[in-house]
């Protein structure tokens, strides 16, 4: 048996329902892409079981290869829906037309940086935080429901790469105010949201607890806090639900 539990993969259609208004596909668009991150997240499913179970390599790779595809083809679908309403992420993923508050350029963390599960390279995205509002979360901010989860922390506090991978986007402008993309080695990336300084560059290499930049209260917020966010392309629409996704890197943030 798994030792994590996978999260339900109903919760994964509620990722289109929080896109912000100007950012969602309609109708038919949305239908496609709910059905590609439910396909993809089964397709993953399937290629760990199949590990497990020491499954032939040659089953392992046509597994792997249909969940690359599926993949593909949600990231081509929400690359051209991004381009054409002009999300940050998709035309300016460098941050440079939008002038991001950049810091000085971090550098990896010191060891040993502590992080969180025996034997992994992997950590909690801040520190000295309570968490607020969850994957899947109803509220007035959201259009429909929230995409990821947040952490709840004083402006300023250091926020660090969840595990080692490469940045991705560092870009403003939208409702998520300042923010890094990182793409890590399983092909997921992390989103860290709503920054008030940027202290890394586009692909710039990472490892676990490097800086990234500071939380703060920019885009659509109330109060300060990280919006901490997986997703299997660096688009809105893709999102998976955090927790268990931390959970399977053997992390497990505290309530």
């Amino acid at each position: 048996m798994r030792r994590v539990l996978r999260a339900p993969l109903t919760l994964l259609l509620v990722a289109l329902a929080a896109f912000p208004a100007a950012a969602a596909p309609a109708g038919h668009t949305a239908t496609r892409v709910a059905r590609d991150v439910r396909a993809h997240e089964e397709a993953r499913a399937r290629v760990e079981d199949l590990r497990e179970a020491d499954a032939p390599p040659g089953e392992v790779r046509d597994a792997e290869r249909h969940r690359r595809d599926v993949r593909s083809r949600l990231w081509d679908l929400l690359w051209a829906v991004e381009r054409a309403l002009a999300d940050p992420v998709a035309v300016d993923p460098a941050g440079r037309a939008g002038h991001c508050p950049l810091g000085p350029r971090s550098t990896p963390a010191p060891a040993p940086f502590p992080v969180l599960g025996e034997g992994t390279a992997w950590t909690v995205p801040t520190t000295g935080y309570r968490l607020t509002a969850g994957y899947a979360e109803r509220g007035r901010r959201w259009k429909h429901r929230h995409t990821g989860q947040d952490f709840a922390v004083g402006s300023g506090t250091p926020v660090r790469a969840v595990g080692p991978g490469t940045v991705r986007v560092t870009t403003c402008g939208d409702g998520f105010g300042n923010q890094v993309l990182v793409r890590h080695r399983d092909g997921y990336f992390t989103q860290y949201a709503h920054l008030s300084r940027i202290d890394v560059r586009k692909g710039q290499k990472v490892r676990a607890g490097q800086l990234l930049g500071l939380s703060g209260a920019t885009g659509n917020v109330t109060g300060p806090h990280l919006h901490f966010e997986v997703r299997i392309t660096p688009y809105i629409g893709s999102a998976v639900p955090p927790l268990p996704w931390l959970a399977r890197k053997g992390v497990h943030p505290e309530q």
